[in-house]
């Protein structure tokens, strides 16, 4: 069966950039598999339709291991062998199984409640000095939203010195190039400065999350390569910022387009952790997953996937399908919206899921407590919006008070 003509997103604009969903819900009526062009014209085969991306995401014909199994060129401008993606993101069983365990048994979810103290002061210190200022308007993303996590994830690795504009530049390029130049770039600038911090913790090792990933060593006497410590750093800077930058700022916005929903959870925060889980499956930081490779002709749906394909899984259209969640394009924070796959699902869910819930549980609640006034700043229209289809969220949110 032909999966339809090629459905170039580049032709959609700016609307699909800024509001996807009806394009996804075009899609899903037509069917689980769409060939379509990104915004790099590059072709690929998006899955859309809740059933279908579960089903996609735990298909082991679907791999992830591009730096063994296919050519690494057809996604990223970097190298085979490229240091920062020797992590458990870009692999599969036994390796992803091998890498997880290592990182795993240090990110417990007892190291990850006990930094609730820790991210309430972050949060009040950061608002603290966007309050401040006189004129009573500021970027949010750039004010709170953006160095909440970085903090959070810098002080959990132990590398608090880090530089975080030459960071958020790399991250930036790593999930929504403006250029492969630029790309190109990062991938040769992160890994290297990477390498003298993973070089300094070798040497001078205290009680944090890279210490102990360079120095534990498991039953077996396994223990992360050179390589794979620098992939990993990336990974968890990378995945421990970038999540929870756009799901403060998404889930501010929906609440801001949705007053009545504001008022309410205002009124309840008994309601908060119900309006996390809703902000991440109404409109969630990760548009769709991150590439796949079809190791082998993959039919789905009744279509075929060409073995060689990069496959992409439509996780933001899932969680808009009105077979799974009634009346999907609503956004009520009173709905029972577990199920939703805002972190993934199977072998690759986000292990850093819990640590990212408990950020936006309390920059959400800080916010609204600490800033009764807190409004948008401008138009939906005009929010410059991050590029490409992976990261969802816009990259300034002006607000005033």
């Amino acid at each position: 069966m032909s999966a339809g003509p090629v459905v170039d997103l580049q032709q959609l604009g700016g609307d699909f950039t800024r509001d996807p969903y009806p394009v996804y819900a075009e899609l899903r009526a037509a069917g689980p598999v769409h060939r379509v062009l990104d915004t790099d014209g590059e072709e690929v085969w998006f899955v859309v339709g809740y059933d279908a991306c579960r089903a996609a995401f735990t298909d082991p014909r679907l791999s992830r291991d591009w730096r063994k199994s296919g050519n690494i060129g057809q996604i990223v401008n970097t190298e085979q062998d490229q240091p920062a993606l020797a992590h458990m993101l870009m692999s599969d069983p036994p390796d992803h199984t091998r890498l997880r365990r290592l990182v795993a048994r240090e990110f417990t979810p007892r190291r990850i409640d006990a930094l609730a103290p820790r991210v309430q002061e972050i949060a009040d210190e950061l608002l603290d000095a966007m309050l401040a200022g006189e004129e009573r308007q500021a970027d949010l993303v750039a004010s709170f939203a953006f160095p909440l996590p970085m903090t959070v994830i810098c002080e959990l690795l132990g590398v608090p010195a880090l530089d975080r504009d030459a960071f958020r530049a790399w991250s930036n390029e790593m999930v929504a190039r403006t250029s492969p130049e630029a790309e190109a770039r990062a991938y040769q600038e992160m890994p290297a400065y990477l390498a003298e911090l993973v070089a300094a913790k070798r040497s001078r090792p205290g009680q944090d999350l890279l210490s102990a990933m360079i120095h534990t060593v498991d039953e077996g006497g396994d223990r992360l390569s050179p390589d794979e410590l620098i992939g990993m750093c990336v990974l968890l800077l990378i995945a421990g910022h970038e999540t929870t930058v756009n799901l403060i700022g998404n889930g501010m916005r929906a609440l801001f387009a949705h007053p009545a929903q504001l008022a309410d959870l205002r009124a309840d925060f008994a309601l908060l952790d119900g309006a996390i889980e809703e902000m991440l499956r109404y409109d969630g930081p990760v548009e769709n997953c991150t590439d796949r490779l079809a190791l082998e002709d993959v039919e789905m749906g009744g279509v075929t996937i060409p073995a060689g394909s990069t496959v992409l899984i439509a996780m933001a259209g899932a969680d808009r399908d009105p077979e799974r969640f009634k009346q999907a394009d609503r956004f009520d924070i009173r709905r029972d919206s577990r199920g939703h796959i805002a972190f993934g699902h199977g072998l690759h869910y986000c292990l850093g899921a819990p640590l990212a819930r408990l950020e936006g549980r309390i920059a959400i609640r800080t916010l609204l407590e600490r800033c009764p006034d807190l409004r948008l700043d401008a138009n939906e229209s005009e929010l410059p919006w991050m590029r490409g289809l992976l990261i969802r969220g816009a990259r300034e949110l002006p607000v005033r008070w």
